[in-house]
């Protein structure tokens, strides 16, 4: 009887561990996904900088904010890598696109799930009780 009351609890405990490491994990997931879209938003606003004397100031493409297209003699890089979405594990990511639609205002990610985090700076204030990963925009909305 005895053997069988410490199955059980041993059960338990590693049923809760287990379940405290996901979450931990989707917390982990949140902070990166915050980072990648920070980044984002920066490569965004440097295309935008250098977008004077007649360029466009949206890139059309994700891959432009990687090697910028006005420039052919120079490389200029606004991001260095597309990187992968933390919530879906690929690099495909949501794009926004400006009214006219030819240029790319913001990026989301294309997770359905709702967020576990409910408090977060000024940077992300928009962000607070929004449904999904999805609704959380990179970049300026249009």
């Amino acid at each position: 009887m005895m053997l069988l009351l410490a199955l059980a609890v041993i059960s338990l405990v590693a049923a809760s561990q287990l379940q405290l490491g996901l979450f931990g994990q989707r917390r982990l997931a949140e902070l990166q996904l915050l980072e990648i879209g920070s980044r984002m938003d920066a490569a965004l606003a440097s295309y935008a900088r250098l977008g004077q004397g007649g360029r466009p100031s949206m890139p059309s493409r994700m891959e432009d904010l990687l090697r910028d297209p006005r420039f052919p003699k120079l490389v200029i890089r606004h991001l260095r890598q597309i990187e992968v979405d933390p919530m879906t594990g690929n690099k495909a990511w949501g794009v926004v696109r400006s009214e006219d639609g030819k240029g790319i205002v913001g990026f989301h990610s294309l997770s359905e799930q709702k967020p576990l985090m409910t408090f977060f700076g000024s940077d992300y204030a928009q962000f607070k009780d929004l449904p999904r990963y999805a609704d959380w925009i990179f970049g300026q909305a249009p």
